[in-house]
Formats: structure tokens, sequence, C-alpha cells
């Protein structure tokens, strides 16, 4: 917590320095009428607009001081655009060339964002019958087959966020803290929509370290839980960057889960657009996930709760979609 706490007292040496201790704002609007709160931590105010810029500072730290990260060695992963957003900034900061494989089935603004910001960008092609703007979790997979070729041509430092626990732990070490800090030690329940799952485990394992009774959900698209052991029906939804249909998760397997939580796309794009309409949030499909599914606990099972969510991303990323249609 020094880090976060202190960076704000003086000029930083670069854009890297920026990332973290972004706000919690508790949504009262969306509330009303209901027994208890939600705060919400607007991750879009990092320098990448994303969450995954935390993951993103943090595997490079952990690279670097072990010695798996060369000088000017050439980093590459694959991204569905927010964490090659991260990636791009920190290495353009630490002089490292950055390759960004992508799904073409991702909002081009996150390639141009990349592309922006120093990165090389390769566009892998969807399935045949893949529906753009909906990545499956068999596009992803071209996707890390290609990642895992241009490594080796490359000879090449792979900042794998589904496996390196630089992920979980810059969650752990900054994102819980600031959440219980910033909220006095008042939460009492955390949902997240999954991606890679650093994330969820790192904050879950942070709060239940502080209180074992807090209540942490996984939240999946509907028809593609697999986290929750439930069919597969259709792995196909709008909400980009996570609900991949996958329950091999390495983040996941010694993840605390109090429960699940289901939500369809049209939910997540309703909450989404309700969230900057009613409270001035522009955020992603994923944080209108993670609001509906804190207002379907609300209603539920965690009547009276003190519930946190992460703002994942800025709406920015998805002109070009039909989220803002």
């Amino acid at each position: 917590m020094n880090f976060i706490q202190e960076k704000s007292n003086h000029t930083l040496a670069s854009a890297s320095e920026a990332i973290g201790n972004t706000p919690l704002v508790e949504l009262r609007r969306f509330t009303r009428g209901l027994n208890g709160r939600i705060l919400a931590k607007l991750e879009m105010l990092n320098p990448g607009f994303s969450k995954k810029d935390r993951a993103a500072r943090q595997i490079i730290d952990d690279a670097e001081q072990s010695g798996m990260l060369r000088p000017g060695q050439t980093v590459v992963e694959l991204t569905s655009g927010n964490m090659g957003s991260g990636l791009a900034i920190v290495c353009a900061n630490r002089n490292y060339p950055f390759v960004a494989v992508m799904s073409k089935g991702n909002s081009e603004e996150r390639a141009r964002m990349m592309a922006a910001l120093g990165a090389e960008v390769i566009l892998i092609d969807q399935l045949p019958d893949s529906v753009p703007g909906e990545v499956s979790g068999e596009d992803l997979a071209l996707v890390e087959e290609a990642a895992q070729r241009i490594v080796v041509e490359r000879n090449a430092f792979r900042a794998d966020q589904f496996q390196l626990s630089g992920n979980l732990r810059a969650h752990y070490l900054y994102t819980g803290p600031e959440f219980w800090q910033q909220s006095n030690g008042t939460i009492t329940a955390f949902c997240d929509f999954v991606g890679s799952g650093g994330t969820y485990a790192g904050v879950t394992r942070y709060l239940k370290e502080q209180d074992p009774s807090i209540q942490c959900y996984v939240v999946e698209p509907r028809g593609a839980a697999a986290i929750s052991g439930r069919d597969i029906t259709s792995s196909r939804h709008p909400i980009q960057g996570g609900g991949y249909a996958r329950n091999d998760l390495l983040f996941m397997q010694d993840a605390a889960v109090d429960g699940h939580i289901e939500v369809c796309g049209a939910e997540a794009k309703d909450y989404t657009q309700r969230l900057a309409r009613e409270e001035g949030i522009f955020a992603g499909y994923s944080s209108g996930a993670n609001l509906a599914a804190a207002v379907q606990l609300l209603r539920g099972p965690l009547s009276g709760a003190t519930i946190a969510i992460v703002v994942c991303d800025s709406g920015l990323k998805y002109l070009s979609t039909d989220l803002w249609t």
C-alpha cells in the first residue's frame, strides 16, 4: 500500500506509476428501494483505461526482478485489448518492444489504442461461424496458438496473464487493500465477472484475510458458466474480455467461491448503459455484468450487504460495438 498511498504526493516518473489508487464510488441510484450498498471501483481511470494495467505492471515487475525478462527483450501477450494496452504503456516506459496478439472479434478501438501506444498488433481471424464482437473460447484458442508461435519466433518473453502469478498478485497487493481502506472495512460481499481470474482470486484472497465471512461470488455469462460446473449451452455472448466457458483457469483453482451468478448479454448491456446515464460512469460490458450481478444479490441472498464491484474498463473501447447503439 505504501507505493499507492505515496504516489499522489509527488511528480511521477512515468505513466506506469500512475496505475492504481482508483476511486471507490457508491452507486446510490441503483440501490434505491433495495436494502444494501454497491461500491464500484473505477478502474477505467487507470492510464490504459482498465484494471489490466495493474496486472501488466506487476507481471513486468516480477519478470525483471526474477531475471525472466532481459533488457530490450520483446514482450508478447494475447489480449482482448485491455491487457495489451496496459503492457503497451509499461513496455513503452521501460524500453521493451511489445507485440499484442488479439482476435478480430474484439472491438477495433482496442487495436487502434495499442498501436497508438507503440505496440505491434497482430489480429487473428475468428472461426468461420463466430460472430464479430463475440469472442468465444474457441476463438481465444486460435489467439493462444498464434501467441505461442510468435514467442518462439522472436525469442520473446510471454507476459502470460493466465499463468503468471503477477496477475493475481497485483490485485492481492493493491486492489484488495484499496477496496478495504477506501470502504473503511465495511465491505461484506464481492462479485466479479471472470476472465483470467486474476482480479477475482487476488481481491477475494485479500478480503477473506480481513474477514472470512465476506461473501464472494463468481459472475459468468448465462449459458457459459463453466466455473460453476453448469452445462455449456452457448459460449457466444457480447461481454468482451471474459466468460470464455473455461473451467481450467489456474487462478480459480484455489480461489474462495461462496456462490455463482449468471448474467446474460442483454442484462450487461442494459446495466452498462444505465451506469452511464444514471451515475455518469462510462464503462464497458463487463462492468455492467458486475453491476447486474450485485443488484441480483441485493434482491436475493445478500439483502442488506455492502457489495464491492470493479468497473473494469472504459466505454470508449466499445464505441464501434452495439453497446452504445
